[in-house]
């Protein structure tokens, strides 16, 4: 029998004793610390309020914005002051009061009061800068090209695989587009906005500006591309300056050559659009702009693609070439091109290199064929000549992790000598690299000058790899009687986006601390400019993993801001019959089930919502709303008497023959069930954005949808959805299409599956998300735990007992798949939000009332978990003893939080070291309301 629910109330009385004084942190603008290339109109600002007191709540506000920092410093809005606003709002407060102009920057600073009358004082000062608004904020920029590709031989969308002969040449030139101007006064500021595409590398000075990798993110470059700001004020000096900029191809020119490829076309040749703004000390300006007055020629690059590697001949080096003293005398006038109709900021953040890895092992295997050659065998038996040249020497280095990213040499040799470099996964038997999961062949190449140590480093292209397979080198060290190059050091060089870290976890199950190591190298691996599904063979968006592992991203990950760039790659992939396609940008059109399938395109419901919940950001769903209710108009007119059967269904589960296709649930019941969810949150969306009718007709139609799908799928005398497999019934339990009278016999049957499988999953791409998810809210994270404790079947203890060192595509870590895969990384948002038991309360928008319920199972002895959340950090850690329970937590100030304290009937509990009286239960857990601040608990 349910116990009946009391609660301990710890009163947030303003005179309490834990009273402290308040300040005002962390100011952002659009997610982001003193950003540049802001757009909207009416930025959103956010803050957090930190004390070292209880029960904190903001009470009201003051905002003061101005153009300039002395009006800032005497408390002079001059572009907005809110005046004291009675508000507990410290996120998404939106910017009001004058027009806000392009390029301009903007100071900031924000004071508030709270419920224990402090006033905070003003915090520190922050700013962020417009960008370019319009067309004539370019200020006339042009489009600029080494040469213009043919209109024949454009190819968009690209062509899947390699492409008919008839495509045209088989590479493009890389160029090196450069500039000189002169700085006669003093400068105050110098911003530079800058789109080369597919990708750039900017100098100013000869000095390469930021630390970004691969700028910008990929876009659909027929629609539009991004372009990047950044400060130079420090590199543009009095006198003679240079731009230098080198372009790469990106997604936008594949070429056709005879290495791997996924994808094979182009939009057009590289090209760059560019505008310096440099404001002076005296109150003048000047701009520098991409026009015909730009040199160009060939770069040492001589090849580069997204899929198949980069070329690099060092010989072909033009030292000085972005300096201002260079002479470009043999250089050609740049020629004047079309660029992507539409040009935005970037609003993710860019990639950057991260850490670096050395070598765990050095292994020389000898003479042999180059990469992956085997000699071919004719039908007769016997071995067709061979063509392939045989490499005198070949290195394999082991860099321990499988990582997304590039690498790093140090070589010596003569001029001319040639180094490839196949990065790889996994190894062959015989000890030579793996590339057959990943996209095969893939390499580096770098041709010497010869002139001592040469490093070098690719800059237009990236890989998943663990190992690489060095040619016609030697180590440092060893003998060297053919003459070759020798390796004097050679790194890993790991690469991705820059979304901050913003959460922990750690226990003491060791299992689990390698499977979230596990999840997270595949999480990191896979952050690009957009979602990829792996860093090698497809680097392609496919949707359902963003709505599927997106909790377990936000717990570690601020992906605010990459997520909006998923949501517009989607609005912009979106067809005029409505489908989402399941790749987004949409590159390539695949077709039939791998183009339509409601898992994946319901992204586009379920995303913005989850921002929505998430960071508490309205604007998102008013902005995407257009997209949903086209999206939604287009799934009732696949739907025959209301039931979707198209798609991929629950992709890569776990069934009698090799994964990919749904073995064990049929595609009706995924996508129809994941249909109705869409149909729920798009009537909750309409009722917050005052769309009443659309409301009343996603309800009528949901409850359609609803009986529609019991007809069809369940069995009421079994109490199971079609076969009744972990993802029928799970996916039935979650979307809320059981009725109430058959819950609990069917999350039993889910539970009984398990049990009778000896705790082995089955559930695949689609379907493990919303299992676990069952799990946890019935109370059976018992369950989870000794699902996930096992390494003798597939599933994540599986792939580490077989070394992998990335979450891999198949539960079961095959090698003829990808090695390095994010869509199965679901049981890391569980480590949270049960083990360490934190999560948004039912209902809550941007953790503004959080739960702590700890989940203490299995053989766990301790947790420790963080994450940082729109209002601050939440900790929850706890410890299990023989006669006693210890919670700690940390809740941020201007949040509260409920505790569900593991504690048996009878026992004492102590917070904070006083004794807590006239305790109640539920369910077997003592239940305590807190304010911000920190908190120790003992039940014993």
């Amino acid at each position: 029998m349910k116990k009946r629910l009391y609660i301990l109330l710890v009163l947030l009385s303003p005179l309490t004793l834990w009273a402290q004084a308040i300040k005002v942190v962390d100011l952002q603008c659009e997610y982001k610390n003193n950003p540049l290339g802001i757009e909207a109109t009416s930025p959103k600002l956010s803050w957090t309020l930190q004390s070292n007191g209880r029960n904190i709540l903001q009470t009201a506000y003051r905002v003061i914005v101005a153009d300039n920092n002395a009006d800032l410093d005497k408390n002079i809005g001059n572009c907005w002051d809110s005046k004291k606003i009675s508000s507990s709002a410290s996120i998404q407060v939106l910017c009001h009061g004058k027009a806000l102009q392009a390029a301009k920057t903007y100071y900031w600073k924000v004071m508030i009061w709270d419920n224990q009358n402090h006033n905070s004082g003003w915090s520190h000062a922050a700013q962020w800068q417009m960008g370019l608004l319009t067309v004539a904020d370019w200020k006339s920029a042009r489009w600029i090209a080494y040469d213009k590709l043919p209109d024949s031989e454009r190819h968009a969308p690209l062509i899947h695989l390699r492409g008919p002969k008839k495509m045209g040449t088989a590479n493009d030139v890389l160029p090196l587009l450069r500039k000189t101007f002169n700085v006669n006064k003093p400068i105050k500021k110098a911003t530079i906005y800058i789109c080369g595409l597919g990708h750039f590398e900017l100098n100013i000075n000869g000095n390469k500006v930021g630390d970004h990798f691969l700028d910008p993110g990929w876009t659909a470059y027929d629609k539009q591309a991004l372009y990047v700001p950044f400060d130079v004020t420090q590199q543009v000096k009095q006198g003679n300056n240079a731009i230098g900029v080198m372009l790469g191809n990106g997604f936008y020119y594949i070429p056709r050559d005879e290495r791997y490829r996924k994808l094979t076309g182009a939009y057009g040749y590289p090209k760059m659009i560019c505008r310096l703004a440099i404001e002076y000390q005296d109150g003048s300006t000047s701009n520098v702009v991409s026009d015909t007055n730009w040199k160009t020629a060939q770069s040492p690059i001589i090849f580069t693609s997204i899929y198949g590697g980069e070329d690099y001949d060092a010989n072909k080096e033009q030292p000085g070439w972005n300096t201002a003293n260079f002479k470009d005398n043999s250089w050609k006038n740049v020629i004047l091109v079309e660029g992507s109709p539409m040009l935005n900021a970037q609003l993710e953040e860019p990639l950057k290199v991260f850490q670096q890895f050395s070598t765990q092992s050095v292994k020389q295997l000898g003479s042999g064929f180059t990469g992956q050659y085997k000699p071919k065998i004719n039908k007769d038996g016997t071995q067709a000549p061979i063509t392939q040249p045989i490499v005198k020497n070949r290195v394999v280095y082991d860099f321990g992790q499988n990582l997304s990213g590039i690498v790093q040499i140090q070589v010596k040799g003569k001029r001319g000598d040639t180094v490839r470099i196949y990065p790889a996964e996994l190894l062959n038997a015989e000890g030579t690299i793996n590339q057959k999961g990943s996209g095969n062949p893939y390499y580096f190449q770098y041709i010497l000058k010869g002139n001592g140590v040469e490093t070098w480093q690719p800059r237009f292209t990236y890989y998943g790899f663990r190992y690489a397979q060095v040619e016609n080198v030697v180590p440092q060290g060893e003998a060297n009687n053919q003459q070759l190059p020798v390796v004097v050091g050679i790194k890993s060089l790991h690469t991705h986006n820059a979304a901050p870290a913003v959460g922990e976890f750690t226990c003491s199950n060791e299992l689990f601390n390698k499977t979230f190591n596990l999840i997270d190298w595949a999480i990191r691996s896979n952050m690009a400019s957009v979602f990829t599904d792996c860093p090698h063979r497809e680097k392609l968006g496919w949707l359902e993993e963003v709505h599927l592992v997106g909790s377990s991203l936000r717990y570690n990950y601020d992906i605010a801001n990459l997520s909006r760039k998923c949501i517009s790659d989607m609005e912009l992939a979106q067809t005029t019959n409505g489908l989402i396609p399941e790749i987004a940008p949409e590159f390539t059109e695949f077709g039939d089930v791998f183009r339509d399938s409601p898992e994946w395109g319901s992204n586009s419901i379920i995303l913005p919502w989850y921002l929505y919940q998430w960071y508490g950001d309205k604007q998102v769903l008013a902005n995407s709303y257009s997209m949903m209710r086209r999206y939604l108009d287009y799934l009732a007119a696949k739907a025959n008497n209301h039931i979707l059967t198209q798609g991929l269904g629950d992709w890569y589960d776990i069934g009698p023959k090799d994964p990919g296709f749904s073995q064990n649930t049929t595609k009706g019941i995924t996508a129809t069930a994941i249909y109705y969810y869409d149909l729920e949150i798009a009537a909750q969306v309409a009722t917050l954005l005052n769309k009443a009718a659309d409301a009343t007709r996603y309800n009528k139609l949901a409850v359609e949808v609803k009986n529609a799908f019991n007809k069809t799928f369940f069995n009421a005398e079994t109490k199971q959805y079609g076969t009744g497999s972990q993802t029928a019934n799970a996916m039935a339990v979650y979307m809320g299409l059981v009725e109430p009278q058959y819950k609990a016999a069917v999350v039993n049957n889910i539970v009984q599956d398990i049990r009778g499988r000896n705790n082995a999953l089955t559930a695949g791409d689609i379907g493990y998300r919303y299992l676990l998810r069952v799990l946890d809210d019935a109370g059976r994270s018992d369950v989870i735990f000794d699902m996930n404790s096992r390494t003798d079947v597939p599933g994540y203890g599986y792939q580490l007992a077989h070394g992998a060192t990335a979450l891999t595509e198949s539960w079961q870590g095959l090698a003829s798949v990808s090695n390095n895969h994010l869509m199965l990384g679901h049981i890391m948002e569980w480590f949270y939000s049960g083990l360490a038991g934190i999560r948004q309360a039912p209902g809550d928008i941007g953790f503004r009332h959080i739960e702590i319920r700890p989940e203490p199972v299995g053989d766990i002895t301790y947790v420790k978990a963080a994450t940082h959340t729109p209002y601050g950090t939440v900790k929850s850690s706890w410890q299990k003893k023989a006669d006693q329970f210890e919670l700690n937590i940390e809740v941020p100030a201007n949040s509260t939080a409920t505790v569900y304290l593991p504690a048996s009937q009878h026992a004492k509990v102590t917070m904070n070291g006083q004794a807590l009286q006239g305790l109640k239960y539920q369910e077997s857990k003592v239940v305590v309301q807190v304010g911000s601040g920190n908190y120790h608990f003992i039940a014993k």
